[in-house]
């Protein structure tokens, strides 16, 4: 129990050092981060530039409900029509086939007429006035404004789908490449026909200028419905509400109002038709009923007649004509009480007081009734059936009466047929376009590409495999002599003429020279066993510093008082003849090991106080043989007897092998190691090959460190915050 705050403070501390050092690496990474946004945001804006606008014409529609004029007879308003608008209903019928095939032959959609556009910038081009040249290839690409219009285009069922190339020969003339090869010349305003192939053309206007391209097809009408479809949206506005927005998207302003006032107005005649359709229904319904019904009231009427003839002009007396008229009454209200049933037992259950109210009403009634019936039953046989044949004329001269009131009704509602959709607000297209939104993408663009940035920088941390701290070194069992910090000026080299600058000279006060100075005094108590006084620095590659290092110890050196001799022993790629502005092919080394000189004349004044430089002459076609010399021996003793130190700038170890003989010659050898770009595994290598040459290793020098790459855990950020400047006295 008592170990647990302690793992929770060090996983705590871990998470922390994780943040701290991810900050850290999106910092030191900030360069490609930039880089990757802006890259990203350079493609977003020709993203946005290069991609046509899209323009949407809206319109607004309301489904009414569906009553007429005239107050109809109860079952009336179940024929003409329902009662409550229906959006999805109707949302499916204006999306179907028979209203956008109707749009699709009106407006000739079946018909394509493409422009050629140039690729990548075919958009551009085609929008922007640009100060593009008129000749070779350009010729046949779109240009702003341009368009043609076609009044007919009829092709022959094979050749619908397939492309038809036209091209513009004049103001008023043009050649069309039919799917066949053959070429045809036609003219604007005139049909151009090929009745063996059942093609026709005819081409309104031309709005371009010769040498342009136009491809010309017939889609079929299923995919050009299919294409109105995708570009049109329906949606109800609200929750049955019955109204309905209709939007279409187009890359032509103009067009798109078109095409959605066509379907605005086919949906509102469908809808006019569907519902005089209906009322036509109704009323064809209704006729075909009523000579039936006639003849129904007629044989009644014949019934009664007929009974009163038989019995000699028998009348229903006073009661029998009161209690008939009672009949009917109590029937009419059991009639409406059931229909006044069926909407209560919606809205209720049969427990809810007014639904146990209306059936003791029913109940009262159907008792009433069956009272009267009763008493029709205790009347003489003939009343009876005066009664009964009374009751039955009355019924059908009734039903006779309402069919034909019905069929005058439908008439009239069929000749005032609107329907029950009304336009609110006709089709309109927006000025501005609603695609692409271009502060959008540049924003989504430049938010997508620092992602990127973020992820490759991240992604590049964790493969990193260079030496990050001396513990890493330390830990291979190699001595650091120094961990010198990475600066600004270590990296500038003027390479345009002049002098390559030594930092130690420029910016004695810069903190890599600080490092050098502390380098100089552990070299100086790490080599009091070396045979010799000198030193051959080298490294497991190529780009470690291993130049830029020996140089400047050379000078904090030389600065020290001591007498120190800089040789150039890269006799393939040497150039420390630039620190000091000699020309290539200046003699020296290679000129001494092959004994064409001597070494006086292969060493030069360097203009720093004790520092005496030798540079490696012309580059020798076999440098190792050269180095294997008895004259490098002689050299190492001569520069021995003559100076303090002697630094060797040597080639890496793992691409060339004279390392190791410049090793076997000097009194030690120490490797440059690049932070964060030389893996511990070429450290290794450049060990393990120096040892089998019976070279050891006396250490390294941890070049180019750079606290804000370093990760967790390193933490070499020396600040000085106090100068040490020397003033002469007065």
């Amino acid at each position: 129990m008592t170990d647990q705050p302690g793992v929770s403070a060090s996983n705590t501390q871990d998470d922390e050092i994780d943040l701290v050092q991810l900050l850290v690496t999106l910092w030191s990474g900030k360069l490609w981060i930039a880089l990757f946004s802006a890259v990203a945001l350079l493609i977003g804006v020709l993203v946005a530039v290069g991609t046509p606008p899209t323009y949407q014409a809206d319109a607004l529609l309301q489904l009414e409900e569906r009553k007429g004029s005239l107050a109809l007879p109860e079952g009336l308003d179940g024929l003409v029509g329902g009662n409550s608008p229906r959006g999805e209903t109707e949302r499916q019928i204006l999306m179907s086939r028979m209203v956008l095939g109707q749009v699709v032959g009106m407006l000739n959609l079946d018909w394509s007429v493409t422009p050629h556009r140039a690729p990548l910038i075919g958009s551009i081009l085609a929008r922007y006035d640009l100060p593009v040249p008129e000749a070779g290839f350009l010729d046949t690409y779109e240009r702003p404004g341009e368009r043609l219009t076609l009044d007919l285009l009829q092709v022959p069922p094979r050749w619908i789908g397939q492309d038809m190339e036209l091209s513009v020969t004049g103001p008023d003339s043009y050649r069309v490449t039919l799917p066949d090869d053959s070429v045809h010349d036609g003219e604007t305003g005139e049909t151009l026909g090929a009745p063996d192939a059942g093609f026709s053309l005819k081409v309104g206007r031309i709005g371009a200028p010769a040498g342009r391209m136009f491809t010309l097809a017939q889609t079929p009408e299923d995919k050009a419905i299919r294409t109105l479809r995708a570009a049109l949206s329906v949606s109800e506005q609200g929750r049955e509400t019955g109204i309905l927005q209709v939007l279409y998207k187009s890359g032509d302003p103009r067009r798109a109002e078109r095409v959605l006032d066509a379907v605005t107005q086919v949906y509102v005649r469908q809808n006019i038709a569907r519902s005089a359709a209906e009322a036509e229904k109704s009323l064809d319904f209704i006729e075909k009923q009523l000579p039936a019904a006639e003849t129904e009231m007629r044989e009644a009427e014949n019934a009664l007649n007929d009974y009163r003839q038989e019995q000699q002009s028998v009348d229903l007396t006073f009661e029998t004509e009161n209690l008939l008229t009672q009949i009917n009454r109590v029937e009419t209200e059991l009639r409406a009480l059931e229909a006044r049933e069926d909407e209560v037992s919606e809205r209720y259950t049969s427990n809810h007081p007014v639904y146990q109210q209306l059936l003791t009403q029913k109940a009262r009634l159907n008792e009433q009734l069956a009272k009267l019936r009763g008493e029709v039953g205790n009347l003489p046989e003939t009343q009876r059936e005066v009664l009964n044949l009374t009751r039955t004329l009355k019924l059908k001269q009734e039903i006779y009466t309402q069919l034909l009131t019905r069929a005058q009704e439908v008439r009239v509602l069929r000749a005032s047929t609107v329907g029950n959709v009304r336009i609110l607000d006709s089709a309109r297209t927006a000025p501005s376009p609603v695609a692409p939104r271009r502060s959008m993408i540049a924003l989504l663009s430049l938010i997508l590409g620092g992602m990127f940035g973020i992820g490759f920088v991240l992604v590049r941390h964790w493969l990193r495999r260079g030496v990050q701290g001396s513990e890493e070194l330390e830990s291979a069992g190699l001595p650091v002599f120094a961990t010198i910090n990475f600066s600004q000026d270590a990296d500038r080299k003027t390479r345009a003429g002049g002098k390559w600058p030594i930092v130690a000279l420029t910016n004695p006060a810069d903190i890599t020279v600080e490092a050098m100075r502390s380098l100089r005094t552990s070299l100086h108590f790490g080599m009091l066993d070396a045979d010799t006084r000198s030193l051959a620095i080298t490294s497991p590659a190529p780009e470690a510093g291993k130049s830029f290092t020996s140089t400047n110890l050379a000078v904090v050196t030389a600065q020290a008082g001591q007498r120190v001799c800089l040789i150039d022993a890269d006799l393939r790629r040497g150039e420390l003849r630039k620190y000091f502005g000699l020309k290539k092919n200046t003699p020296g080394l290679a000129e001494y090991l092959a004994g064409e000189i001597t070494l006086e004349q292969a060493t030069y004044d360097t203009g720093v106080d004790g520092l005496s430089f030798i540079p490696t002459g012309r580059y020798p076609p076999n440098p190792s043989e050269l180095l294997m010399r008895q004259s490098l021996t002689d050299l190492m003793a001569q520069l021995d007897a003559q100076f303090d130190l002697a630094l060797l700038d040597c080639p890496p170890t793992l691409a060339v092998t004279d390392p190791v003989i410049l090793g076997r010659a000097a009194g030690a050898t120490i490797g440059i190691v690049r932070f964060d770009v030389t893996p511990l595994a070429e450290v290794e290598a450049m060990k393990r090959t120096l040892a089998t040459s019976g070279i050891k290793l006396s250490g390294v020098i941890l070049n180019g460190f750079d606290p804000r790459k370093a990760k967790a855990g390193y933490s070499y950020n020396y600040n000085y915050n106090y100068r040490y400047e020397y003033k002469a006295r007065t």
